[in-house]
């Protein structure tokens, strides 16, 4: 699974790298900012492409929306909020997107990008005298240092009594099976999307790509260290997170 990562982008420069209208900037407070240990239910930025009008050749656009998929037929609790209950839908299986009730219709035709600099794993370690260790963290980012994309579905959620309220806007991480040295990590990473596949992924006319999903990530050029376990705590944010600890031989390039 995904649980963590960190972006250090901001919006508006984002929306500018990859020629994006940008629809974030000034919609949140704080929204800029880096963040080096994004949690679950944190606003983030993705990438979208939509239609202006139903004519319109749709373009791409960042916005942002909450970690943490909605269904829109979710009930909403007493103060008109999305109710809490089941777990935070913050990934979605590769393999179960266009069956699963909660993200089949996000599947057919709101799709998005989530960008971050790298996502954070735990190790499982062997248990040492019968007592379990602790869990390692690792960082998981590109060796040129440019964005990870992440495939991932969205959604827009308002109670059913309140037409007149603001639609909330949240999103999921897809996940598929890690393949070679990402494996010994976790069984499971983030769906990457290069961009020559971005327009193929967010066309909200097109059928989801189930070649996409089904393909075996490319992970040529990221790299993984063993960062601090500072990270474990979400309220532990600053570049500090990302730096290496440990022997740098734990550090792999994957090819």
């Amino acid at each position: 699974m995904c649980g963590r990562f960190a972006v250090t982008t901001d919006p508006a420069k984002l929306a500018e790298k990859i020629k994006a209208i940008d629809e974030a900037t000034g919609t949140a407070p704080n929204a800029g900012e880096p963040n080096f240990n994004v949690a679950p239910t944190t606003t983030i930025a993705t990438v979208v492409t939509r239609h202006t009008e139903p004519d319109d050749d749709p373009t791409r656009r960042v916005r942002l929306m909450r970690w943490g998929l909605i269904p829109p037929w979710a009930k909403a609790d007493a103060d008109g909020a999305p109710e809490g209950k089941g777990p935070l839908l913050i990934n979605a299986r590769a393999d179960k997107v266009t069956s699963s009730p909660a993200f089949r219709s996000s599947a057919k035709s709101k799709r998005c990008l989530i960008p971050m600099d790298g996502y954070y794993e735990w190790r499982v370690n062997p248990d040492v005298d019968g007592k379990k260790s602790r869990k390692t963290p690792f960082f998981m980012y590109r060796e040129d240092g440019e964005p990870l994309f992440m495939a991932g579905l969205w959604s827009v959620w308002k109670p059913n009594d309140q037409k007149d309220a603001q639609p909330l806007l949240s999103c999921t991480i897809i996940t598929t099976d890690a393949p070679g040295e990402l494996a010994e990590i976790h069984d499971r990473m983030p769906l990457v999307v290069a961009d020559r596949d971005w327009d193929r992924w967010l066309n909200p006319d097109a059928p989801v790509d189930e070649e996409l999903l089904a393909r075996t990530p490319d992970v040529h050029g990221i790299r993984m260290r063993e960062v601090s376990t500072l990270v474990n705590n979400v309220r532990n944010n600053g570049p500090e997170l990302l730096e290496p600890v440990g022997e740098q031989s734990e550090q792999m390039k994957l090819l």
